[in-house]
């Protein structure tokens, strides 16, 4: 099978070649691969709220200092993706993806052999899990990033976003089920096995992609970079190509600076008061739904996660789609290139923002004033939904977004976006239940929902501003290859 691109990004001589030169098969396989590494990412996170309960009393301890562990895991989901994701942007995918797996499986082992008067060691191992997991999801990015074209974007990245979107749908359940069935322990030894089978399936399959490495894909890879098991990518080796040194000057990159981008900045801060409002949605789901609903038991507040994470998972794929159609619209009323640097890359990825969040903001109201009057449990439910498929359809939106402006940094602005968003959502969980306490859940998620609407019109500033920002990063790029 052939490599089917069309963006032609990369040229020697006379001779263009194709972006990536991985065929379509290859591609799918290792966007099944990625997806299947980085649902550890949410999963290790989320499989932990319906127990908070439990662990409370586990450890003698309030909901609120329970909820600490949860609020220094995103700290720390946040921070870890600046350093394993810039390293992979240097130094290579395949390898931070396998350290960052043995980490995590490490870290679970440890978890699950905490004393329960040794609250302070939860608090620790949390943060090594966190450490572990979360920086698989900058380095699929990273790899998308690698393989695909900006038309294919939108696509891949909509199906690698459905192993994330799983943990949130599947996670809280298992962790119900374990907690109520095999207690709290069985959840970190669940994790703790399936970090390791998806570390040995990566060991085996995974093959480098990193540009600097193996160039678009012909360029075969050192021995120490190539899967035990070469079956993804064989056909795209050149045959005269030997163990290759890198096709580019591979520098570490601070990853702060992607911060100081205009356009960046401004994305970050949409995804990260969105994702803040979300993260608080569902971290208080299990406390706010046994108080609403108290004859609700651990396994069926797990299943109660279903409807966000199931909304979740529909809205990932729905986006790829949706991005997808955009571009090829927008590329259809261009008479440029694709990838010149007048294509309205902002308005192709941004367009139909500013209604969702109108919608993400409703939808959380919406859902605080169910809680608030004790409506039918299906009501609330049906609101975590809408919540799921629109909050993760902005978030992969601007995700998309930041890897077509700074393609070749892929993890590192994951990471960036993963810094921002887990700090505010980290200060948001550690007051959510005070701000509940409070307010109520219905002016509560009022509030919250105010918040989410005033990135709307961010988004109008990101679309004005935003090429002209691209246009400054390319006379720089230039400037420096003149000197």
């Amino acid at each position: 099978m052939a490599p089917d691109n069309t963006d032609k990004s990369e040229a020697s001589g006379a001779l263009v070649l194709p972006y990536s030169a991985f065929t379509t098969r290859d591609k799918w396989l290792i966007i099944g691969l990625i997806a299947f590494g980085a649902l550890l990412s949410p999963l290790s996170a989320n499989i932990y709220f319906p127990a908070i309960p439990t662990l409370a009393t586990a450890f003698h301890k309030s909901v609120e200092l329970i909820n600490l562990t949860v609020t220094l895991n995103m700290v720390f989901q946040g921070i870890s993706p600046m350093f394993w994701g810039t390293l992979s942007d240097t130094f290579g995918r395949r390898h931070i993806f396998i350290m960052c797996l043995l980490v995590l499986s490490l870290s679970c082992v440890g978890l699950a052999l905490t004393p329960t008067r040794a609250y302070w060691l939860l608090l620790f191992l949390r943060c090594f899990q966190a450490a572990g997991s979360a920086s698989t999801v900058a380095l699929s990015a990273g790899i998308v990033g690698d393989i695909a074209t900006r038309a294919e974007r939108g696509g891949f990245y909509g199906f690698v976003s459905i192993g994330p979107m799983l943990g949130p749908a599947i996670g809280p359940v298992l962790g119900g089920v374990l907690a109520d069935k095999l207690g709290w322990r069985a959840i970190f030894w669940f994790l703790c096995i399936f970090s390791t089978v998806c570390m040995i399936v990566m060991i085996l399959f995974l093959p480098e992609t990193l540009r600097a490495i193996v160039g678009n894909g012909t360029i075969r890879a050192p021995r120490i970079y190539l899967p035990v098991i070469p079956i993804i990518g064989r056909s795209a080796w050149k045959s005269t190509s030997s163990p290759a040194k890198p096709t580019t000057a591979r520098k570490f990159q601070n990853p702060f600076r992607i911060l100081l981008h205009l356009d960046i900045a401004l994305l970050l801060l949409i995804c990260a008061v969105v994702y803040a409002v979300f993260y608080g949605v569902t971290a208080s789901i299990s406390t706010i739904f046994h108080a609403a609903y108290p004859h609700l038991n651990e396994t069926e507040l797990g299943l109660c996660f279903l409807s966000v994470g199931s909304g979740m998972v529909v809205g990932s794929v729905l986006t790829g789609r949706v991005l997808d159609w955009e571009y090829r619209r927008m590329k259809k009323r261009h008479d440029g290139e694709e990838d010149d640097e007048s294509f309205p890359i902002e308005m192709a990825r941004l367009r139909l923002m500013p209604a969702l969040i109108l919608t993400f903001c409703a939808s959380c109201i919406a859902y605080g004033w169910c809680i608030d009057r004790k409506t039918s449990l299906a009501a609330p439910l049906i609101f975590l939904v809408l919540v799921g498929i629109v909050s993760i359809a902005i978030m992969n939106m601007i995700q998309t977004l930041m890897i077509d402006l700074l393609p070749t940094q892929g993890s590192a602005v994951t990471a960036c976006n993963n810094l921002t968003r887990c700090a505010t959502g980290a200060a948001l969980v550690s007051a959510i239940q005070p701000l509940l306490d409070a307010l109520g859940p219905g002016w509560g998620y009022v509030l919250l929902g105010g918040i989410s609407a005033l990135m709307a019109p961010v988004v109008y500033v990101v679309i004005w501003v935003g090429p002209r920002c691209r246009a400054g990063r390319v006379r720089k790029v230039l400037s420096a290859r003149e000197r």
